[in-house]
C-alpha cells in the first residue's frame, strides 16, 4: 500500500514538473534610439576615427642566450639504473614496483613472498638484496618488510632511504 502512495506521488510530480516546463518565453525588443542629424558632428568622428587609428605592433622574443623561464633552477638528473650482470631478478626492479603478498614465520625467522612486474613471485628473508639502488632487505615483521636503499641525493652524497612494504594497504 505504501509503494503504491509513494508511485502516485511521484507520478503526479513528474507530470506537474513536464507540464511548468512548458510555458513560452517571450521576448520584448525595445525601439532604438534616434540618430540625430549634426552636421559637425560627422567631420569630427571620422577625423578622430584616424586619429586614433591603432597600429599594429608586433612584438619579437630573442630567446637566444636566455634561459627557459618554464624550466626549473635546479635540475637534478635523473640515474636510470640499469640491470647488472650476473644480478637475480629482485635487483632489476625498484623497490616501489614491488607488491608485498604475504608473510610466514618459521621457528626463528620470517620470510615474505614479493610479486615483481615479471609477474613472478619470489620469496625472500632478511638480509637479501633487493631494488635497482643495491637495497637490502633490513627486517622483516609480522605486519611489513623495510628496504634499505642508500642513493645519492642531489650534492652526489650517498643518504640511506628507507621503504617499508606493508602487507595490509590501510595501513600505509
Amino acid at each position: 500500500m505504501e509503494k503504491r502512495i509513494i508511485y502516485f506521488t511521484l507520478c503526479i510530480f513528474l507530470v506537474l514538473t513536464f507540464v511548468a516546463c512548458k510555458k513560452e518565453v517571450t521576448t520584448v525588443q525595445k525601439p532604438m534610439a534616434e540618430k540625430t542629424g549634426i552636421k559637425g558632428m560627422e567631420t569630427d568622428t571620422k577625423e578622430s576615427q584616424e586619429a586614433y587609428k591603432v597600429t599594429k605592433e608586433e612584438y619579437f622574443y630573442e630567446s637566444r642566450g636566455r634561459r627557459d623561464p618554464f624550466m626549473p633552477l635546479i635540475v637534478i638528473p635523473k640515474q636510470i639504473s640499469t640491470r647488472k650482470k650476473g644480478s637475480s631478478p629482485m635487483e632489476s626492479f625498484g623497490v616501489d614496483e614491488i607488491i608485498l603478498i604475504a608473510i610466514a614465520s618459521d621457528k626463528d625467522k620470517y620470510y615474505a613472498l614479493v610479486f615483481l612486474p615479471d609477474k613472478k613471485t619470489y620469496t625472500i628473508t632478511e638480509g637479501i638484496a633487493l631494488g635497482l639502488e643495491g637495497g637490502k632487505v633490513d627486517k622483516i615483521t609480522p605486519n611489513e618488510v623495510i628496504i634499505t636503499e642508500y642513493i645519492k641525493d642531489y650534492r652526489g652524497e650517498l643518504k640511506p632511504k628507507v621503504t617499508e612494504l606493508k602487507l595490509h594497504k590501510e595501513e600505509e
